[in-house]
């Protein structure tokens, strides 16, 4: 009688879980470095094709914003009633300032529809109202302005109408 031979089966030591443990760590290294590699290569950090320009552009802004800091205009911007928007701009001294040209923008904080111009008159000194279809809820109002000696003031504020 023959018995068949005894074959040790396999156990788990030291060498394999070490084995196991290194290939896992290493796959994981290889795919992250693959990942690293790939979007290095398909995005060269740049979002413009003129920075050089669109930084001068900026450092105009920048310039302007020091100017209107320096001039010390306050504006209060909101919706008066529904359907009129309210602008009144007052200087340092708390003095009404007369503008000569206003452009503004009233349009949804998420989207572009509805965006609407607003055309605004003098009420009284310092006191511009637009009259405006928009409907209930909040807006983004956006504001430049001008008085005649050219003195500039830019400004943007979140509204929320009745």
């Amino acid at each position: 009688m023959n018995l068949p031979d005894r074959h040790e089966s396999f156990r788990l030591n030291g060498w394999h879980v070490l084995g196991l443990f290194v290939l896992f760590f290493g796959v994981i290294a290889a795919v992250n470095a693959n990942f690293i590699v790939h979007a290095y290569a398909s995005y060269p950090g740049e979002v413009s094709t003129t920075p050089y320009e669109d930084g001068l552009a900026y450092d105009k802004v920048l310039r302007q914003g020091d100017a209107q800091v320096a001039l010390g205009w306050r504006a209060a911007m909101g919706f008066k009633t529904p359907g009129i928007v309210e602008l009144t701009m007052a200087d340092r001294a708390g003095r009404p300032v007369t503008l000569s040209r206003i452009e503004a923008t009233l349009e949804r904080p998420a989207t572009l529809n509805g965006r609407r111009t607003l055309r605004f008159a003098a009420a009284s000194p310092g006191v511009y109202v637009a009259k405006t279809d928009a409907p209930a809820g909040a807006w983004d109002l956006t504001v430049a302005a001008s008085d005649a000696q050219g003195h500039r003031f830019d400004g943007a504020r979140r509204i929320v109408a009745p």
